[in-house]
């Protein structure tokens, strides 16, 4: 099998695996976060030996021909000797204005706007931690309305960056942030045609900036939004939407409850069960509707396929999925999420 040479050692690869996961399987420290060639945070230069072409795809021709490719999506054929590029991409710092506990693991994080900083409501940005590891989290703000940026962020156990956030970054601090990327955002364009989002746990954070952006740009056809939790703890912000659903005839919240009977005690908007199931409970024929979907992995991928048959145009279904991997040693790290892109763009594992 070949071998992969980084940072003057040797690691031997198996049958079948990636160069990323060679590297993850020996615990070696490296950058990466959607792990299906999506968000390119995983990088590498080929000094020796040649990236697979699935490896190069999405990425721009002046870093192919330097030698540029994805680890994650690279099985190599011959032996590599595999570099972190010096630069990829524009870095900026920004500033801490506050972090708030939203729920028992959510955290906001708002950061001062770097002077022109571009970015559409719903994409994603990769946060650096004080070890130069990155993860990436998806923005709730959006530019015409807010002057900060908005990131909600889970703490994962053992999360090398969510759990930096939540224990030890500070009002105040700088901190390093990525450019935006991602395509799960609202576009204009048939302000009449209806919207579904179905976010699970963090996945609100896209689908807020999506579902404001909307309403900032005129949307008048109904807005309908999903957030599930496996319990009612696990839900945040239910005041601040159901305050915009009451400020917008075309927005529609739903807080959904998966695990457990509610009481009567629990809100009464609250509806027991998945919100993927509760939303095509009661939007049986998708067609002529644009759907986002963010949050877990099976979730996604599953709801990606029922509003397709049910009705949904392939190029109207926008995923964004967050990724949770486990190392081989066990240590888990932070939820990780994947560029978002039209469902037709969108490979396996996403």
């Amino acid at each position: 099998m070949p071998k992969i040479v980084f940072e003057d050692k040797h690691y031997q690869s198996e049958v079948g695996e990636s160069v990323l996961d060679c590297l993850i399987r020996h615990n070696v420290s490296v950058n990466y976060s959607c792990k299906s060639g999506v968000c390119q945070s995983c990088m590498m230069v080929a000094v020796e030996g040649e990236p697979t072409p699935g490896s190069q795809l999405g990425i721009r021709e002046t870093l192919k021909r330097q030698d540029h490719f994805l680890i994650c999506a690279c099985v190599p054929e011959t032996d590599m000797l595999v570099a972190v590029p010096d630069s990829i991409g524009s870095t900026f710092e920004a500033r801490v204005i506050s972090l708030d506990k939203l729920a028992e693991d959510v955290v906001r994080l708002r950061l001062v706007r770097p002077e022109n900083y571009d970015y559409l409501p719903g994409q994603f940005i990769n946060l650096t931690n004080s070890e130069g590891v990155s993860r990436s989290y998806s923005l709730a703000s959006v530019p015409e309305l807010d002057d900060f940026l908005e990131l909600q962020i889970r703490r994962v156990p053992n999360g090398r960056v969510s759990g930096w956030v939540a224990d030890t970054v500070e009002v105040g601090q700088v901190v390093t942030i990525s450019q935006p990327s991602g395509q799960c955002s609202y576009m204009p364009g048939r302000e009449d045609q209806p919207l579904l989002l179905v976010g699970t746990g963090t996945g609100l954070a896209p689908l807020m900036g999506i579902v404001r952006d909307a309403l900032r740009q005129g949307h008048h056809g109904p807005i309908h939004l999903y957030h599930g939790s496996s319990k009612a703890e696990g839900l945040y912000l239910v005041a601040e939407l159901t305050d915009l659903e009451e400020a917008n005839d075309a927005f529609y919240y739903q807080p959904c409850v998966s695990r457990g009977e509610l009481t009567e005690t629990s809100q009464k908007k609250l509806r027991s069960g998945r919100a993927a199931d509760l939303a095509l409970q009661d939007f049986a024929n998708m067609d002529g509707w644009r759907v986002y979907l963010c949050g877990r992995e099976d979730m996604v991928k599953s709801l990606q396929k029922k509003v397709f048959l049910a009705g949904a145009s392939m190029q109207d279904i926008f995923a964004d999925p967050f990724v949770f991997s486990e190392r081989v040693s066990s240590e888990k790290v932070d939820s990780e999420k994947v560029d978002s892109a039209k469902v037709i763009q969108k490979v396996d594992a996403t």
